[in-house]
């Protein structure tokens, strides 16, 4: 009996969102107000490309760690993007945040873990310019990181270069007017976070991010 994909019917906030593990995408990076704008940069390109951004920022049951909800969100999505820029000495006492290679960890288990080639986990992996990741993770030596230059434009560019070949992918109209189309979403999120604060529901920003998809042409 052929296997039928699985659908998760999500509740992340007071939206509805129906997440099916090919159409997911987990987002894995740094959430402090630095990157905030970059961060907001992927979940709009990739819900332009057709998927579901999936977060650790997602309401969860208060029951679970944020270990298992974190686990369970990459299990659930066929693929993930994860920016390792922040992997670097920070502070005074020059520690680096190491939360992103960690689950970086788990997308590289879920995809040895399925055991079915077409249901495979696929990873993005995002470094800056004149980072120095294969210093402290050498086994990434072997992959190839994509590298950005800190720029919203530029990581939109990145970012949807890579998930408009996936074959999930819907068409999408060019770069350059999902570009364009980004301030439009920051617009939306700003009265989504003047209503809600700093705990904007998950599904409102990504159905914020849908309704701001620029059309095809």
């Amino acid at each position: 009996m052929k296997r039928q994909p699985q659908t998760f019917r999500e509740h992340f906030g007071a939206g509805k969102l129906t997440t099916i593990p090919s159409k997911s995408v987990f987002v894995n990076c740094p959430f402090d107000d630095d990157f905030e704008t970059l961060f907001d940069a992927i979940v709009f390109a990739s819900t332009c490309c057709g998927f579901v951004p999936r977060s650790a920022l997602e309401s969860g049951t208060v029951a679970e760690s944020r270990m298992e909800r974190i686990a369970r969100a990459v299990f659930s999505s066929k693929y993930s993007i994860h920016d390792l820029s922040r992997c670097r000495g920070e502070g005074n006492e020059n520690l680096a945040r190491f939360n992103m290679p960690l689950e970086l960890g788990i997308a590289m288990g879920r995809r040895m873990a399925t055991p079915r080639k077409k249901d495979k986990h696929d990873w993005l992996v995002l470094v800056r310019e004149g980072h120095q990741y294969a210093k402290y993770i050498s086994d990434l030596g072997g992959f190839d990181p994509k590298i950005h230059d800190g720029t919203t434009e530029n990581l939109i560019r990145t970012v949807v270069a890579w998930l408009a070949t996936r074959p999930e992918a819907i068409p999408l109209a060019t770069p350059r007017k999902v570009i364009n189309a980004f301030e439009v979403f920051r617009k939306k999120k700003a009265e989504l976070v003047s209503e809600w604060g700093r705990e904007v529901p998950w599904a409102d920003l990504v159905l914020a991010a849908r309704k701001t998809v620029p059309r095809l042409g």
